[in-house]
């Protein structure tokens, strides 16, 4: 019988992938824990005191991971606590499906490579439905840290560096859940890729500023939030994912200002350092 934990922390959007399949995100230190353990008999259970966790994927990639001559022969009980409110645009699927996978590569196949253990997360996403493109950007900045700037479409990171560890993310969960229609992301394709240029040429806050405004206008989110975001000193604002949570990146300095654009809505604000940290797996 073995048990194994992952640690995995949470992204925020720099650039959108739904319109071009080719996205940038940046690491922030909120976290997933994952625990696997197992004894005898077959099955799987999940605990969580999420109740909206997409139990679909977490089976997809455990089936991704362990083989069905394994799963014949092992209960697999899987523990998730998480940091990420689900459904927010905080990447919470990518980091959860990736703390699975990685969990369970620790007792089952500990040859598996970063790439191969992310790629199940992936791939997971995509089957159950979870995620359009697999998030292969979130995936990347949820499992190494840092920048990441991706082609998820190749499944490849074009670009990586780590982030300067000064800096904060404020992060706005309105109360109103709605989202926009995603397919007209497509509509404004060519400033996406504009956008996603920059973000290569590491002009990250440039680029998630440019997301932000393009998406807000799609997204049902208002425009005006993200110029008054940067009007008080955050570097890079823009909805976060498919929405509806807002992220601006700020110096500590600009932290209250920011906060204080926030607070004039209805929601909640969360504040998270960014994270380079990669993700870590070790047995119990």
């Amino acid at each position: 019988m073995a048990k194994a934990k992952a640690t995995i922390h949470g992204a925020v959007s720099i650039v959108s992938a739904i319109a071009n399949k080719k996205g940038a995100t940046v690491g922030i230190a909120l976290k997933v824990e994952a625990i696997v353990e197992t004894s005898e008999g077959k099955g799987i259970i999940i605990q969580s005191e999420n109740k909206n966790l997409s139990s679909r994927l977490i089976n997809k990639t455990i089936e991704k991971i362990i083989s069905k001559k394994d799963l014949e022969k092992n209960k697999i009980t899987i523990t998730l606590t998480s940091e990420i409110p689900t459904g927010y645009g905080l990447k919470s699927s990518s980091a959860i499906s990736s703390a699975v996978a990685l969990a369970c590569a620790k007792i089952f196949k500990p040859k598996l490579t970063d790439q191969q253990i992310l790629l199940a997360g992936v791939d997971a996403s995509i089957e159950s439905k979870v995620s359009i493109t697999g998030a292969y950007d979130d995936a990347c900045s949820c499992y190494y840290g840092g920048f990441n700037v991706t082609d998820n479409g190749k499944r490849k990171r074009v670009h990586f560096e780590k982030v300067p560890s000064n800096l904060i993310a404020v992060i706005f969960i309105p109360k109103n859940r709605k989202r926009g229609n995603l397919k007209k992301l497509k509509i404004l394709s060519a400033i996406f890729s504009n956008a996603w240029k920059l973000a290569k040429g590491r002009k990250y806050w440039e680029a998630m500023t440019m997301n932000g405004l393009a998406a807000s206008a799609i997204l049902n989110s208002d425009p005006k939030i993200i110029v008054d975001l940067i009007e008080k000193g955050a570097l890079g604002a823009s909805v976060s994912g498919n929405g509806p949570s807002i992220a601006a990146i700020v110096k500590k300095e600009n932290e209250s200002n920011v906060k204080k654009i926030f607070l004039a809505l209805e929601g909640n604000i969360i504040v998270s350092k960014v994270n380079n940290k990669k993700a870590e797996v070790y047995e119990l």
